[in-house]
């Protein structure tokens, strides 16, 4: 299987070288030429609701109507007025499930709570109102428009969540089928890029899904090394999930009742993917099989008995779960997560009321962080009275203010310019992004210090979001000012499902020094990709190694940082650096820059060493612990003449471990030399592995002093310490 991988694989890599302020549309679907305004009130203690629009169509009365939901299979007359505003006295019992539609002419809009308060980019469906189908049928035509899944919606800048409501008297959502998800006859969800799916009940079974599935676009259907930046949390899938993605691709708290395959049957039969996170999850009846898949995370995940195999390549890292894979070369089976706080969520309360969960942390935990009568350990935080809830178009200013006014952050799904970085600057303070929500640097380059600066407080969480960048930057996303050295153990900081981008999205000139630092102290990290693009929508090649550039992809400082799921790609110094004690990192994915010119340009330790190492532990550093490490070798922009002498380098010293490394080459004529510190062997004779490395007897790097950021290469206003 490895040979057909790498041929095919080769082929590949050459060819890749507004609360109230939204929209309305007609009937037929056109965008009218001026926007209306609308709003929407609700009157607790008369528990009435009341609608205001600005003026459309040409004559005659507006007539409205209402549904349980947006999507409801009816709507029955409550009224017409010629003015305005219009009351309905008599609502359905939960305000959200009030969803009115006011027609003149042929010109409808649609008015509700729910689009006000999250804007037109999450989609709610709610069963009680709706066929089995509905939900299915949208979402499928939408993969066509806004999420879409070929080449082409790679780079759009659109985003979206599907939300579902809690099923009722044992209905589900799905219309039935039968067969592998990809398959005509499944009647799956087919999920597209910057796409969300959320339950909105306590627990995964309350929302039931028919099949899922993500479509291989590459190679005839076959590849999906470019499946990314997708999710889905706090559901069942009743029959097939086919889960066929690589990077920022994230499964959560989810129960799944039967699945055929993770790697789908779309083209012909040599599929691949290149990695991806399912965590907190269920398996009731099958054993899913990773087959095709280079590498994965898994995380306190249960599967049903057995001892057959569940796939992968290269560096499969199974940890904290229930009847894992036995360890042998490419399977990693660690016992336990040592301390985990799961990604909060939102989801409907008993008073009808949204609502965010905030998982409580946990300390060696095997298994699920839920039950089916329980949803688990944490606190309930009311959405109205806690959050600010974003829309497209918010700004930095506006976002600031109402973090210093101590709300939590909620970004609906969106592109967000900024003007300066967002700043964490309170304790706990949380940012949730949902449909793979953007903070991007300000394109008119106004913004020159980054996407989002967190400071060394106990318990912030950051979940949720893309930091991607137009322009020049220091950082995209830094936590912890330098220095920082306060003692997070009971309360740390989490970092979850998080993704930098530098470039691919544009053709201009890019320089960033890091796209991440944690320099605070007790960071757990829950799924990142760190990405300097190797392809995208501009030209790639030597042209690609001046304009898009960036040194290092995670810089840690900080001392007790624990990462799960480390995806990190294509830098052009230390990808990842390690400069702070008793670090751990469970599980690295890593390929080095394709397009490094030459030799010289691309050659560290004061020039003596060709290349840099994917994942460097710095001398001065005395314990570390690190396990499932893979780094393969991609040199396809080159002179030809272009190597990286080590995979990973550490000191050798009694208490720095690195375990479980693996090393081999995809493409190009250059190669990964050694595995670690000079030993292991050469990608030149295929898959290289070594087991430990431990105070070993391979050649100690040289002694370094690493280019940082530091407290010049931000204006003094960004000191958030008060």
């Amino acid at each position: 299987m490895r040979t057909r991988v790498l041929s095919t694989f080769t082929a590949f890599t050459l060819m890749l070288m507004l609360c109230s302020f939204v929209p309305s549309y007609s009937s037929d679907g056109k965008q009218q030429e001026n926007k209306i305004t609308d709003k929407i009130v609700y009157n607790k203690k008369k528990h009435s609701i009341t609608l205001s629009w600005s003026a459309f169509g040409s004559s005659g009365n507006y007539v409205i109507t209402r549904g349980g939901s947006r999507l409801a299979s009816d709507f029955v007359s409550v009224g017409s007025t010629s003015r305005l505003t219009f009351t309905d006295n008599k609502p359905n019992a939960d305000k959200y499930e009030n969803y009115y539609k006011i027609t003149r002419d042929t010109i409808t809009i649609v008015i509700s709570l729910e689009k006000q308060l999250f804007g037109d980019k999450m989609y709610f469906y709610d069963r009680k109102y709706e066929n089995a189908a509905t939900a299915r049928n949208e979402m499928n035509a939408h993969f066509n428009t806004i999420g879409l899944g070929g080449p082409n919606g790679e780079w759009t800048t659109k985003r979206q969540a599907y939300y579902f409501k809690a099923n009722v008297e044992g209905q589900t959502y799905d219309a039935g089928g039968s067969g592998s998800a990809s398959s005509a006859a499944a009647n799956a969800i087919e999920l597209g890029f910057y796409s969300h799916i959320g339950g909105l009940g306590k627990v995964p079974s309350a929302v039931k899904l028919g099949a899922v599935f993500t479509r291989p676009h590459l190679s005839g259907g076959a590849n999906a090394t470019c499946t990314f930046w997708r999710s889905m949390e706090n559901v069942t899938v009743m029959r097939d999930f086919s889960w066929t993605v690589s990077q920022s691709t994230s499964a959560r708290r989810m129960q799944i009742e039967s699945t055929s395959k993770y790697i789908s049957d779309i083209g012909n039969n040599n599929f691949w993917g290149s990695g991806g996170f399912i965590a907190d999850a269920n398996y009731t009846s099958s054993r899913p099989n990773w087959g095709g898949q280079q590498q994965w995370y898994t995380r306190n995940t249960v599967f049903p008995s057995g001892s057959g195999s569940m796939g992968g390549s290269y560096n499969m890292v199974w940890q904290g779960c229930v009847n894992s894979p036995a360890a042998d070369n490419a399977n990693s089976p660690v016992s336990a997560t040592p301390v985990i706080r799961e990604k909060p969520f939102l989801f409907i309360g008993d008073d009808g009321e949204y609502k965010v969960f905030v998982p409580a942390w946990q300390k060696d935990r095997v298994g699920l962080s839920w039950s089916e009568a329980d949803m688990g350990k944490g606190k309930i935080q009311d959405l109205l009275t806690d959050w600010y809830v974003t829309k497209e178009g918010d700004t930095d200013v506006e976002i600031n203010r109402a973090l210093k006014a101590g709300k939590n952050i909620f970004f609906t799904p969106g592109h967000y310019s900024l003007n300066a970085p967002i700043q964490v600057n309170r304790k706990e303070a949380i940012l949730l992004g949902a449909g793979i929500a953007s903070v991007t640097l300000e394109p008119t380059e106004k913004n020159t210090w980054g996407c989002i600066y967190a400071d060394d407080k106990d318990g912030i969480i950051i979940a949720g979001l893309l930091m991607d960048s137009f322009n020049s930057t220091t950082y995209q996303i830094r936590i912890g000012n330098e220095g920082a050295n306060a003692d997070h153990a009971v309360n740390p900081i989490l970092l979850s499902d998080i993704t930098c981008r530098v470039g691919g999205v544009q053709s201009k000139n890019i320089q960033i020094h890091a796209s991440m630092q944690i320099n605070s102290n007790n960071v757990v990290g829950d799924h990142f990709w760190l990405w300097r693009a190797d392809h995208g929508s501009q030209r790639g090649g030597d042209a690609r190694w001046i304009r898009d550039r960036c040194k290092n992809g995670l810089i840690v400082t900080g001392n007790d940082v624990t990462l799960y799921a480390l995806f990190a790609e294509h830098y052009q110094e230390y990808e990842v650096l390690w400069l702070g004690e008793r670090g751990r990192t469970y599980f690295l994915q890593n390929e080095p820059p394709y397009d490094a010119p030459n030799q010289a340009s691309w050659s560290s330790q004061g020039g003596r060493v060709p290349g840099y190492a994917a994942f460097k532990v710095a001398n001065t550093v005395k314990e570390h612990h690190s396990i499932g490490m893979g780094s393969y070798a991609v040199f396809t922009g080159t002179d030809g003449n272009v190597n990286k002498k080590n995979g990973f380098e550490l000191p050798n010293s009694p208490k720095v471990i690195l375990e479980k490394m693996c090393t081999t080459r995809f493409a190009g004529p250059g190669n990964i030399q050694n595995v670690v510190n000079g030993t292991g062997g050469s990608t030149a004779t295929g898959v290289n592995r070594v087991a430990s490395y431990n105070n070993g007897t391979g050649t100690q790097p040289y002694d370094e002093t690493f280019d940082l950021p530091n407290r010049a290469s931000y204006p003094a206003y960004i000191v958030m310490e008060k």
